[in-house]
């Protein structure tokens, strides 16, 4: 008797989201079927696969060996399907797309419908980290990373790039006052991020000329997070136009010490491994952000005409 896919891909399941309900919520199966099949194929193969705990599943060396072997084959069908989706010229298929939360909030989210609609057969899967992750381990197919990358074995699309900002709202400086000087910030709540620390150099000058350095009197990890920060009158954050543009656009936030502000971007680019093969659905999603990244932010005209 043979293994079948439906059985390979439920080991597959079990093993990535690490429950046997986990992994029957996400192949739209019960608990008790996904451990029959389990069963089915242990016996089957003549081995024992996983062990069971009370705590945690876990493969056996055995296990590890067919997962392996049975990923390769579930890949190679992936593939097969997707040849023929595109010589239909329609791309289909699950698609993995990883970026950090923020970003993925304020330029992804908004854009998923109009890629729905031109690729319908295309099943979208969005996944936050605000760390590096890594794009195997996460069986991630596209993500998004803004700033210098640091990993060649990465294929990388530039999309644009966005400019950093200092930012606070109305009411913070209404009751915080308006700072005229670079030196003027250190009488201010200044929000930065926990890491990396280099994200707490913003582009204006220190009084030797280099970027300035803050220590946030409130950090958070997120920019989403400074940026609700900001909008609720916490301080003065710098965030990038990508997620501000509309806040800027609509008052909630506005430009501190604009004039002084260096034009300082962070380049956004759309990475995949190098032995991944670009198909149509990568592709497909790629050219979607690129024709609708903003090339001149909101942001940037409102800012030029702050004093």
């Amino acid at each position: 008797m043979k293994t079948t896919l439906d059985e390979m891909q439920t080991l597959a399941a079990v093993v990535d989201t690490g429950a046997l309900s986990r992994a029957a919520d996400q192949l739209g199966m019960t608990v008790s079927a996904v451990s029959r099949t389990l069963a089915r194929l242990e016996q089957k193969l003549g081995t024992t696969l996983m062990r069971r705990t009370t705590r945690r599943l876990e493969l056996t060396e055995e296990g590890a060996a067919f997962l392996a072997r049975a990923r390769a084959i579930l890949a190679s069908v992936d593939a097969a399907e997707e040849d023929m989706a595109a010589r239909r010229e329609r791309p289909a298929g699950r698609l993995r797309v990883d970026a950090a939360s923020p970003f993925m909030l304020h330029v992804v989210v908004p854009l998923v419908a109009g890629y729905r609609a031109r690729y319908p057969e295309v099943t979208l899967e969005l996944h936050s980290h605000d760390g590096l992750i890594d794009l195997l381990e996460h069986r991630v197919d596209v993500a998004i990373r803004i700033g210098r990358l640091r990993d060649s074995t990465l294929h990388a699309r530039p999309l644009g790039s966005s400019a950093l900002r200092l930012l606070a709202s109305p009411d913070y400086l209404a009751a915080a006052g308006t700072p005229r000087r670079v030196a003027e910030l250190a009488r201010h709540t200044l929000l930065g991020f926990t890491t990396p620390s280099s994200l707490n150099e913003w582009p204006v000058a220190d009084a030797e000329g280099h970027p300035l350095r803050i220590e946030p009197a409130l950090a958070a990890s997120s920019g989403e997070t400074l940026r609700q920060l900001a909008l609720e009158g916490a301080g003065i954050a710098c965030l990038a136009d990508f997620l501000t543009a509309r806040d800027i656009a609509e008052g909630r936030l506005v430009p501190v010490l604009p004039r002084l502000t260096r034009d300082v971007r962070q380049a956004v680019q759309a990475v995949y491994y190098r032995n991944t093969p670009l198909t149509a659905r990568i592709a497909s999603f790629i050219d979607h952000l690129a024709a609708h990244w903003p090339d001149a932010p909101v942001a940037a005209g409102r800012a030029s005409r702050q004093r």
